[in-house]
């Protein structure tokens, strides 16, 4: 009994379950009918009166400060006009595209015009070879006059106005419609960095301008002019070629950084797009707005950099390269260009790097025009290079103090043992003069390693070097960081060259003596960049101990966070490649060794053979340094190219700061030592005015080495 209840129950509920599904069906066969066909027309109407599009709102690229925090480069609004296709007839268009151009010229606001006919009077305003052309491509006849293509535009955009300047202002945009193309969710913008007054009054009367969009873009702020450009590099429009390979990340119109930490830092500084949806009704009219993602900036990259100290080294740079120029040392040279550096001798970390000549990169930011950019990539003065970690120079004597570490290092020279030059060098079939029996016709007489170095003695390291070979040479000058990438957090860094037997086979040629003596005073196949010359005096300067070069200080995240130092440096190993980067072999430099360099540096700047004691007599501040003229070849008119080189460090006897300065057919190294002085009476926040004049006044050391 039990069992049929049972069954009697089990198929009522069946049936029970069955009709409740035929009922729900019957009622959303109902609500389809009604939504589809009973209210279609309705909704369809709603739909057609109504549009949505998601539009971008792009972050504020990071700023790059100085170590104070002083701003260097940062990020403005800027506001840009955008026409959006809407569901309005053509004279609506027409009267709107005046309306527009009517207030963007009451605020002086360009605005995008690319159609090739002027009226009043009527002319062309491409050349002949494009004409025939673009006749063509707009069906215009061949014969046509400019007056006649321009009516012939007229009636094509069907423009009732009569007033043939308001005519021109309305074919200019509609030209741009059918040239660049636009849609409901594909804006054309009519005009870039709109002001604010003109903002308000396109917002407050939005009725009247159907289909407009006012956009807020950041703009890119290089608040301090040329200041380091070099470093800062510089941030512009995306090209098509990095679009292609970016395209999952960027935007057509994105900006990218392009070089100098603007670049190497994209990562950081670009920061991260937001979204926005707009609904607009068929005539163009803004409905609504949602922020559905909001936009976050970049970080800010801090720099190792002094600003203060970078104005006073690009100033003493530039301003040493045009007395070189002028005659102001008493002999005129066609000084090319130049380039500083200055470091902190026990931390690595740049304080100011200056390359000459300099640029704008503001110009890039804004959109360069063909002529400044020519103006700059046909400058034989290269002033888009940073010649301070591009450029590789032979660095003349003040490689020398290479030279006499390896000799005393190895024993093959000691701290007493005096060498005699007798002015001519003879060996090997062949002879190397000493500059001071060139200049003088007689050599400096016994010398031991400080005297060497007080008066660049030629002959001195000549034998130096003859008796240890270049392996020992090589071995020494790899070590104090010469032919090797620094690291700095630059892109484009130069490696150099040391000269070695292995670089010699490399370009098939057969390494013989000459080149070993050749290389004891920094000529031959030696080639170094300044930097690795700063590297290289701040490692004299800090008791042989290597550094990390490096000109970022730190990350900021917006979030208030900062990057750790790690971080940073698998960062830049990664972008630049030089996890593989050639290590030098670790040392330890005998101090008295060291000390015995030193002294002889100093002995440049302040005993009164000194090479450079012209420059620093009066200075109050003892300085370890030296000079160098290295020849780098022959000019159009068959004269010496002679690179001028200054290295020094101070103060000395707690060095803080090494300063190297290097001038393209300066002629002679005590003649940039008076860049580094300035530099570094900056620096040491000394008054030099008083100074100046007797410093400059005596020339008998012009010709020293």
């Amino acid at each position: 009994m039990s069992k049929g209840i049972n069954k009697r129950t089990i198929n009522f509920r069946y049936n029970l379950i069955t009709i409740f599904t035929y009922a729900i069906g019957i009622v959303l066969i109902i609500q389809l009918f009604n939504l589809q066909i009973i209210k279609g027309a309705e909704y369809r109407e709603q739909s057609n009166t109504r549009l949505t599009r998601e539009s971008t709102l792009v972050a504020s690229r990071g700023e790059i400060l100085d170590r104070s925090g002083n701003v260097l480069v940062t990020s403005n609004q800027k506001f840009n006009l955008e026409l959006y296709k809407s569901k309005i007839d053509t004279n609506t268009l027409n009267d709107t595209i005046l309306k527009i151009i009517n207030v963007l010229e009451k605020y002086n606001i360009s605005y995008t015009d690319s159609f090739p006919i002027n009226i009043n009077p009527f002319e062309y305003t491409i050349s002949e070879e494009s004409l025939a052309s673009w006749k063509k491509n707009n069906s215009i006849g061949e014969n046509a006059t400019a007056e006649e293509a321009f009516y012939q535009f007229k009636e094509k955009y069907k423009i009732e106005k009569e007033d043939i300047s308001e005519v021109r202002k309305i074919i200019a945009i509609r030209y741009a419609i059918v040239k660049e193309g636009y849609s409901s969710t594909k804006s054309l913008t009519i005009a870039k960095d709109i002001s604010r007054e003109a903002v308000a009054e396109f917002s407050e009367n939005g009725d009247e301008f159907p289909g407009i969009n006012i956009v807020v873009q950041p703009v890119r702020k290089y608040t301090q002019g040329n200041l380091a450009s070099h470093i800062l590099g510089y941030a512009a429009k995306i090209s098509d070629s990095e679009y292609q390979n970016k395209k999952d990340t960027y935007s057509q119109n994105d900006i990218i950084g392009k070089t100098g930490i603007e670049s190497l830092f994209e990562d950081y500084l670009r920061g991260e797009n937001g979204t926005k949806q707009i609904d607009m009704a068929v005539d163009g009219t803004t409905t609504a707005e949602v922020v559905e993602k909001e936009a976050v900036a970049g970080s800010n990259v801090v720099l190792t950099i002094d600003s203060k100290l970078q104005k006073i080294a690009e100033d003493a740079l530039k301003n040493n390269i045009e007395k070189i120029k002028s005659g102001g040392f008493g002999k005129t040279y066609d000084a090319k260009g130049g380039s500083c550096v200055v470091m902190n001798v026990k931390t690595g970390e740049v304080l100011a790097m200056a390359s000459y000549p300099d640029y704008n990169p503001q110009s890039f930011a804004n959109g360069i025009s063909s002529e400044e950019w020519n103006s700059y990539s046909n400058n034989e003065l290269y002033p888009l290079l940073n010649k301070t970690i591009q450029s590789a120079y032979e660095p003349g004597s003040i490689f020398k103090m290479v030279t006499a570490i390896s000799g005393l290092e190895s024993g093959n020279i000691t701290l007493n043992e005096k060498i005699s030059d007798t002015g001519i060098y003879k060996k090997y079939g062949s002879e190397w003069k000493c500059w001071y029996y060139t200049d003088y016709h007689r050599g400096h007489g016994p010398l031991n390693v400080i005297g060497a170095i007080e008066k660049s003695c030629n002959f001195f390291f000549y034998e130096t070097a003859d008796r240890m070979g270049i392996e020992t040479l090589d071995k020494y000058a790899k070590y104090f960081g010469l032919g090797i990438k620094t690291g700095i957090e630059l892109p484009g860094e130069a490696s150099g060259i040391v000269a070695s037997k292995e670089y010699a086979e490399s370009i098939d040629r057969t390494w013989n003596p000459g080149d070993t003596i050749n290389a004891a005073i920094g000529q031959g196949y030696n080639k170094f960049t300044p930097l690795q010359m700063a590297k290289y005096t701040s490692m004299i300067a800090n008791g042989g101990n290597n550094i990390d070069v490096s000109i970022i200080k730190t990350i900021q995240n917006q979030d208030g966070t900062t990057v750790s130092k790690e971080e940073i440096n698998k960062y830049v190993n990664g972008k630049l490649g030089l996890e593989d980067e050639e290590q030098s072999e670790d040392i330890n430099i005998n101090s008295e060794y060291l000390n015995a360099v030193k002294e002889g540096m100093k002995s440049v700047t302040s005993g009164e053979s000194g090479t450079a004691y012209v420059r620093f007599k009066n200075f109050n501040i003892a300085v370890g340094g030296k000079t160098g003229s290295a020849e780098a070849g022959k000019d159009e008119n068959n004269n010496d190219i002679v690179n001028a080189w200054f290295a020094a460090f101070a103060p000395y006897d707690d060095p803080e700061i090494a300063v190297v300065v290097m001038v393209e057919n300066g002629g002679h190294g005590n003649y940039t030592a008076e860049a580094v002085r300035d530099i570094m009476a900056e620096y040491f926040g000394m008054n030099t005015q008083d100074v100046t004049e007797d410093m400059m006044a005596t020339s008998y050391t012009e010709s020293m080495r």
